[in-house]
């Protein structure tokens, strides 16, 4: 009868044992071979965040090779609630809350473009202040038939000096600026911007609970833009590393306040796509006659002049510049590729603040902000004071600073 013996495990350690002796390569051998079936796709029916995902992904896909007029008007299509957002507002430190929804990083003073500018010589200066002088002269001699109507000093007085005084500076300018020459120059235009920024959880009704994209729209009316064929020059480069900070606003929007509202969704420049003057070059604002310096210190508000300022050229470029991107083809799942550039002028007829803007990136959405370092830039002055007062049909105090800045920006021009 045979014995039961146990056998050395080296022979089973050995490394030439045939036990133990396997391909390494087999796995990858089977993850390189070529699949035999297409990829299981989530139905475009189903209920689920994953078919939701792949519906909406088709849809982007198919807007890539879209004209910038058929992308437009699917991105605008549909109606939803949206938060309305009005470049003149009655709300408190209103700046640092547009400067959120709008990824918009504000830098005091201006671009080193214009510390640099050439002087303009003492000729075109000294038309320049007679255009000006002319023009407040003209609207004062007016005023002094008798009192406006309530509300409407602003109305009467500033919008027919700010209208004489931006036509007759683009004429005078036109031999110095060819561009000026080919310009359009729109009074009261519609400028409108629809777009998607943050997130938030539905409180009430049959979707309570689930998140949607948060809608926002600017709706402004300036006095007046100039518009013109070719794009203005960048201030800095499109990836250049800013220091200043874009503030990050975690309340509600209706705690600024915000409110929500549910009509057309609007893209529009203040002229129409086939309109060759589809790049903006100045836009120049009135301040509402209950957001005067004098008013607003009555109301204990003096703080809030410069902040509402700041605001209001931020709201108005960012809608600005990101319309004019949209009529290039440009939208948030395709980024701008070159900076978008736009200047502002705000007065109250006596006091002028400048601010330039770069238009840096579209991609503001919860889909596309997430891996997105750009930001977009705004700068600008604190007010400057134009002239002290008007005294027997002569201007006092006439500051120069003012109309050299002016100038500046209505010099500025595309390269050639």
């Amino acid at each position: 009868m045979a014995s039961c013996s146990r056998l050395p495990l080296h022979t089973f350690l050995f490394s030439a044992s045939v036990r133990l002796a396997c391909n390494r390569n087999v796995q990858v051998e089977a993850s390189t071979a070529k699949s035999l079936y297409p990829p299981i796709l989530p139905s475009r029916t189903a209920k689920s965040k994953a078919a939701k995902r792949r519906v909406v992904t088709e849809v982007f896909e198919q807007l890539r090779s879209c004209t910038a007029q058929e992308k437009i008007r699917a991105l605008t299509r549909v109606q939803r609630k949206k938060y309305v957002i009005y470049p003149r507002t009655f709300a408190l430190n209103a700046d640092k809350w547009y400067q959120h929804y709008t990824k918009t990083a504000f830098l005091n003073g201006l671009p080193e473009k214009y510390e640099s500018a050439p002087v303009v010589g003492e000729s075109v200066l000294s038309e320049v202040r007679s255009v000006v002088c002319n023009s407040i002269l003209q609207e004062h001699w007016h005023a002094k038939k008798g009192r406006t109507f309530i509300q409407k000093e602003q109305e009467q007085l500033v919008t027919p000096f700010l209208r004489n005084a931006v036509c007759g500076l683009k004429n005078l300018l036109a031999k110095e600026n060819p561009v000026l020459s080919l310009s359009s120059l729109d009074f009261d235009p519609q400028v409108n911007y629809y777009w998607l920024r943050g997130e938030r959880t539905i409180p009430e009704g049959h979707r309570r609970g689930r998140m949607e994209p948060m809608r926002f729209q600017i709706d402004d009316k300036p006095h007046s833009q100039i518009r013109i064929p070719q794009q203005l020059p960048e201030f800095v480069p499109l990836e250049a590393d800013i220091s200043a900070e874009v503030p990050v606003i975690t309340l509600a929007p209706d705690l600024l306040p915000l409110f929500r509202r549910q009509y057309d969704n609007n893209i529009f420049i203040g002229a129409k796509l086939e309109d060759p003057c589809c790049y903006g070059h100045t836009q120049f604002h009135v301040v509402p006659d209950r957001f005067r310096r004098d008013k607003m210190s009555k109301r204990g508000l003096s703080d809030q002049v410069e902040v509402s300022l700041r605001a209001n050229s931020i709201a108005s470029l960012f809608a600005w510049t990101g319309a004019q991107a949209m009529y290039q083809g440009f939208w948030s799942e395709e980024d701008v590729s070159r900076p978008f550039v736009s200047q502002a002028v705000i007065t109250d007829g006596q006091f002028f603040s400048f601010f330039c803007y770069q238009l840096n990136t579209l991609a503001l959405s919860p889909r596309t902000d997430g891996n997105n370092s750009r930001k977009n830039l705004c700068w600008g002055t604190e007010s400057m004071q134009l002239y002290e007062r008007i005294t027997d049909g002569d201007i006092v105090g006439l500051n120069d600073a003012v109309l050299k800045l002016l100038l500046q920006f209505l010099l500025n021009k595309p390269q050639c």
